[in-house]
């Protein structure tokens, strides 16, 4: 045994010289002051640290295939990274860049910093201050900016990169301009406007006359003076409007409570005066809660109240959609649709029996076929593993039956099965179960639906089984209900009362109230009801006098009918009663049934199933090691030689056991003619189904004799015509009759630096693809494996915000309800005060 990771611990110390034995003071400073000690010391710890964590490196997890010698040192276990380093790395990455993507996203708006210089990497720290300290000297001077009296070096107005100087004459200006620019910007295009025509009236019609003079020019003073008047008036109306704005918005504030009340759907009237003893029971409604959810809630504890709008929430999830229907088709496209399914299905099952795939994307699970070398660990498949044994759920069309033989969900039962006045009236039950059962409902395949249909159909005549009996009025006198038998002896107490003939009728009724529609429990229910039924009918077939056969094929038939919803469960079943044959190596009549069953339910055309393929084997494996010594080995070889034939039906494998052991029984004294009659139509069975097998004659010759010694005329006649044939057929092997075609021979080409790993191909632009297919995949690859953790990475994310969400949100409704709860204690205390009041004045 190893030693435990403490002790290996305290060994490493110990060989690294970190622990020993006690040392005094003056060794311990020495030590402490040596930088190379202290180096040494924390090397030695990193490594044993590191050794005692085997996920810290990543190394090869296969060695070399071949060994070879290059130039070049090989490390026997090099180490490819640092898984642990990386995964940290690779958060904080994403921390930094994806993180705040993910924070911006959907969102509009923000500050953007339009700061003089900031996202200017030209200018210096002192240049952006000293700009911003000009901007901020012109702001403060304010109207000053623009006085034009004001003295030339302080401001100096520019336009177009020349100085604007002004003479003293042009100290007049054009009121109109003036007033046309502080209304608009379109003033300087009026006013010029207004020149042009002015000259143009000056050159047509001459000097104008004294009349028609344009107004005297104002002054400037003037001009300011009206400036100043209309920068008032506009204030002014500014401030007036500002006020209406304030009067409306105060007018709406005082009328938001009567319109959160009409939105609520409660107005504010004026209600009558309640009684004192209604006031204290009346619940609040403050929040416009609905009238149903405020009575449910009224009285009710608050676990009691959960409990039920949880209960509320089940039933609206559970609730069945309406489903859009489909156009009626023609009886030609059924015939058609039909067609292509029987089809499809036999391709399916020839391709399961030579143990092909069933599909192409089976052959390719990577995405899309592109990358065919991806690792276990960078995709996860999505095959169906069950598929390929046989144990996922079928079409229809895989569990079809031979015709005349219907499904035990088709059965029909008479409408006394869930009467009113029966023993079992279901009226019995609790009315939280029975809404329980009417709200929850389980996933169940369209068979289950039918049979749902079934058992409530509402008729008066009483209903046949598949076998021919009356279901109906054979089984007056059985109850209506059962228990549903989760194991075998639970399935014997229920069977304990029940005849023979009815018992079938018992299993239906079982079904039919255990339905996996009907509530959630009953898919558990009726898995373990499955296997008890397996159990069974092994049981019934070891009994004195054993069961008639009609009870054992309606058992079969409705486990057959199980298997379709619960197939693990039943095959598991199956399995452990062939484990239990494994072990004894003594088939019984049980054992023989459940050959019968699963050679029934199964398809045993199967390259390989998981039930199937250990019965045959266990079959073969007793033909194989058993010699004929009794009747009863005679009898149980014939059995499963018929089994054998009925396995081998459609896929006609060689089973070289069963020709061994017919050949040992037909040689033995303990037959009798009963079992000769069995064993040849064995033969017969066999020859038709091996006939076109190169090594017939070779299997059935030795056969003939044994049959002659025992008279049987017309099968050796029948096994002589055939193998006449197979002879007539045969013909030795040859090879192709073609020219020998010469080795061709070429002068070997060596390669200077060869190295194994390296691809050479004298095809230089093949090579080249090839490097970049590969190189393509690996990026591929790389890109796959970011984009998971990218999605893990904001899973975990989204995870977070949603916690702390839901963490703020229940600290929110916690202090509101507090708030509440305090508000009502103080209307509660005022109200008691008045009636106090009240009552002393009387």
């Amino acid at each position: 045994m190893p030693p435990s990771q403490l002790k290996r611990l305290k060994a490493s110390l110990r060989e690294q010289g970190i622990t020993g034995p006690q040392k005094s003071k003056k060794q311990k400073k020495t030590q402490n002051k040596n930088a190379d000690h202290r180096a040494q010391q924390t090397a030695a710890l990193t490594s044993i640290r590191e050794s005692f964590n085997p996920f810290e490196f990543k190394t090869l997890a296969r060695p070399k295939k071949f060994e070879y010698t290059t130039n070049r040192p090989q490390d026997v276990k090099k180490i490819l990274g640092r898984p642990g380093v990386t995964k940290s790395m690779g958060e904080e990455t994403r921390r930094k860049t994806l993180l705040p993507e993910m924070n911006r996203r959907n969102k509009v708006g923000g500050i953007l910093d339009r700061r003089i210089g900031e996202n200017d990497p030209s200018m210096s720290l002192d240049d952006k201050m000293m700009a911003r300290f000009e901007r901020e000297q012109q702001r403060k001077k304010g109207i000053n900016v623009f006085d034009l009296e004001e003295a030339e070096d302080e401001v100096e107005l520019t336009h177009a990169g020349q100085s604007i100087k002004f003479d003293e004459a042009a100290e007049d200006y054009d009121a109109a301009s003036i007033s046309g620019s502080s209304d608009g910007e379109g003033g300087d295009l009026m006013q010029r406007k207004r020149r042009r025509e002015e000259d143009n009236e000056n050159e047509n019609d001459g000097p104008p006359p004294e009349d028609e003079q344009p107004e005297r020019k104002k002054s400037k003073a003037e001009v300011m003076k009206e400036v100043v008047a209309k920068s008032k008036a506009h204030k002014y109306e500014r401030q007036q409007l500002k006020e209406d704005d304030d009067d409306l918005r105060d007018k709406l504030d005082k009328e938001l409570p009567d319109i959160l009340d009409a939105l609520r759907g409660h107005f504010n009237k004026a209600p009558a005066a309640p009684e004192p003893a209604k006031v204290a029971e009346a619940p609040k409604t403050d929040f416009g809660i609905n009238p149903d959810r405020a009575a449910l809630l009224a009285g009710l504890d608050r676990n009691v109240a959960d409990k039920e709008y949880d209960k509320r929430m089940r039933q609206m999830m559970f609730d069945q959609r309406s489903k859009p229907t489909s156009r009626t088709k023609t009886e030609e496209e059924k015939a058609l649709e039909e067609a292509k399914l029987l089809k499809e299905l036999e391709e399916k099952r020839l391709r399961r029996m030579k143990g092909e795939p069933e599909s192409e994307e089976e052959e390719e699970p990577t995405l899309k076929g592109d990358d065919k070398d991806l690792d276990d660990e960078d995709m996860e498949s999505d095959q169906d593993d069950a598929g390929e044994f046989g144990l996922s759920k079928k079409t229809p069309g895989q569990w079809s039956r031979p015709e005349g033989v219907d499904d035990e969900d088709d059965f029909l039962l008479d409408d006394d099965l869930i009467a009113s006045d029966s023993e079992a009236d279901m009226s019995e039950v609790s009315e939280d179960e029975s809404e329980e059962d009417e709200t929850m409902a389980v996933d169940a395949d369209a068979d289950d639906d039918d049979f749902l249909k079934d058992v409530v159909t509402q008729t008066k005549t009483p209903a046949k089984g598949t076998n021919g009996i009356a279901i109906g009025t054979a089984s007056a006198k059985l109850a209506y209900a059962y228990p549903c038998p989760r194991t075998h002896d639970e399935l014997l107490d229920v069977f304990k009362d029940v005849p023979i003939s009815s018992i079938p009728t018992v299993v239906q009724r079982i079904r039919a109230l255990y339905h996996a529609g009907l509530h959630e429990e009953n898919k558990e229910k009726l898995a373990d009801f499955a296997c008890a039924l397996v159990d069974h009918i092994s049981y019934v077939s070891n009994q004195t006098p054993a069961a008639p056969l009609t009870l054992t094929e309606t058992l079969i038939r409705h486990i057959h009918s199980l298997s379709r919803s619960y197939p693990v469960q039943i095959a598991t079943r199956f399995r452990h009663h062939l484990s239990q044959l494994h072990a004894s190596n003594d088939p019984t009549a049980g054992d023989l049934t459940i050959f019968a069953a699963i050679g029934t339910i199964y398809p045993t055309s199967d390259h390989f199933h998981q039930v199937v393929t250990p019965a045959i084997t266990l079959m073969a494996r007793w033909l194989g090691l058993t010699s004929p010594a009794s009747t009863k080995d005679v009898a149980t070889g014939a059995c499963i030689g018929a089994l054998c034939v009925q396995y081998q039906k459609l896929s006609k494998r060689y089973i070289p056991e069963l020709i061994r052991y017919t050949n040992l029984c037909l040689r033995s004294p303990h037959i009798n003619p009963i079992l000769l009659t069995a064993h040849t139509k064995n033969i017969l069975d066999l020859a038709n189904l091996w006939t076109g097998t190169p090594a017939f004659t070779e299997i059935f010759t030795p056969l003939l004799a044994p049959l002659k010694s025992h008279t049987q005329t017309a099968a050796v006649q029948r096994l002589t015509i055939l193998l006449s044939s197979a002879r007539l057929g045969r013909r030795p092997q040859e090879l192709h009759h073609h020219r020998p075609l010469p080795i061709k021979t070429s002068v070997p080409k060596f390669e200077e630096g060869f190295d194994p790993n390296k691809h050479y191909d004298p095809d230089k632009e093949k090579m080249e693809s090839a490097k970049l297919a590969k190189e393509y995949k690996r990026e591929r690859k790389g890109a796959l494996r970011e984009l998971r953790k990218d999605a893990n990475f904001i899973a975990r994310e989204k995870l977070k915000e949603k916690k702390e969400r839901d963490r703020k949100y229940e600290e929110k409704y916690k202090r509101l309800v507090a708030e509440i709860q305090g508000e009502e204690g103080r209307e509660k205390n005022e109200y008691e005060r008045e009636k106090r009041k009240r009552k002393g004045a009387r």
